[in-house]
């Protein structure tokens, strides 16, 4: 594994990261307790340490789980969570500083920390996020010492920038992977002249490129693979990239005749050899596959030549498929 500096903030990061969404127990189907330890276990061991949650992942149960976890490791843990979108108050009544703050202590007593390395909004409606006031919170809870960084989650380019100009952003959660190259012509340069991270959401397309999926794989009722595929709950853009499934699926079969070798760590070294990207966070539900992900920090960079027709297919095949803010 190798390791990449996290912005400013003296701390190094490994290159691939656990997004820990699936550990919540639901939105991506069951993961019990047992299982999802053993994928935080399996992947300090192959030496990851950044773990992205947040406080709405199974209303509070992935953080836990990293709580617990935290506890029965001795290796070095960077926790980085989110808040913003927990149903309690819920809605406009989650952005005041009162609320920010009850968030964030609830954040620190499910994960038993003193602190926490990064908190980030997560997603919040751009309404409330050009407002501003939301950042001056973040800026007094880090004054307070319950936060050292923060940053935003964010789901379009124009969102991302605005971020950029907020003295005191520490990292950028953006959407990127091989059918969502947009951040390369509007965001990664600004972002790495401002030494802010960039962490990559998303980076196989809620599993599409995976190459495992055909038009006939079936997801659980409550994965949102299922129910969120045209934006029922929320942005279209979290599940398949904002791609119908269909449509996903046969983009794929084009793909593979561009990497003739394994898939998963292609997608995911190509996030990797954008120098910008701080680390990359793919999900996993096994411990196997979390082990696997971490392969491609050591795989070398794909070849020019194979970036290229990367970038052009997703110019002439994908972009005009993409729905949802981007």
């Amino acid at each position: 594994m190798q390791y990449r500096n996290f912005g400013t903030t003296g701390s190094k990061v490994s290159e691939i990261g656990l997004g820990c969404w699936q550990l919540g127990g639901a939105d991506w189907g069951a993961v019990s307790a047992a299982d999802a330890l053993a994928i935080l276990h399996r992947a300090s061991e192959v030496g990851i340490n950044f773990f992205d949650t947040a406080d709405v992942y199974g209303l509070g149960r992935s953080e836990r789980l990293i709580g617990q976890f935290i506890k029965e490791t001795s290796a070095p843990v960077f926790v980085a969570t989110k808040i913003g979108r927990f149903p309690k108050p819920g809605g406009d009544a989650n952005f005041s500083l009162a609320t920010f703050t009850e968030h964030v202590d609830a954040c620190l007593g499910r994960l038993g920390l003193e602190v926490l390395d990064l908190v980030q909004l997560h997603c919040i409606p751009s309404s409330i996020l050009y407002r501003g006031e939301v950042f001056e919170w973040l800026r007094i809870l880090q004054k307070e010492g319950k936060i050292r960084h923060w940053g935003v989650s964010v789901e379009s380019m124009e969102e991302g920038k605005f971020c950029l100009a907020q003295e005191g952003l520490t990292s950028l959660q953006i959407i990127f992977n091989i059918f969502r190259q947009k951040p390369v012509t509007t965001l990664l340069e600004q972002a790495q002249a401002q030494r802010v991270a960039l962490i990559a959401r998303i980076p196989l397309a809620s599993g599409l490129l995976t190459g495992k999926f055909d038009r006939n794989t079936a997801f659980a009722p409550e994965d949102h693979r299922s129910y969120n595929r045209d934006g029922q709950l929320f942005n279209v853009g979290e599940t398949f990239v904002g791609l119908p499934f269909a449509t996903g699926v046969e983009l794929v079969e084009e793909l593979k005749t561009l990497i003739p070798e394994d898939l998963t760590l292609t997608a995911l070294r190509w996030c990797l050899d954008h120098p910008a990207i701080t680390t990359v966070i793919p999900g996993a539900k096994s411990p196997d596959q979390v082990a696997q992900n971490a392969q491609a920090s050591d795989r070398p960079p794909l070849s020019p030549e194979l970036h290229q027709a990367l970038r052009q297919f997703y110019q002439t095949k994908v972009a005009q498929n993409i729905r949802g803010p981007y």
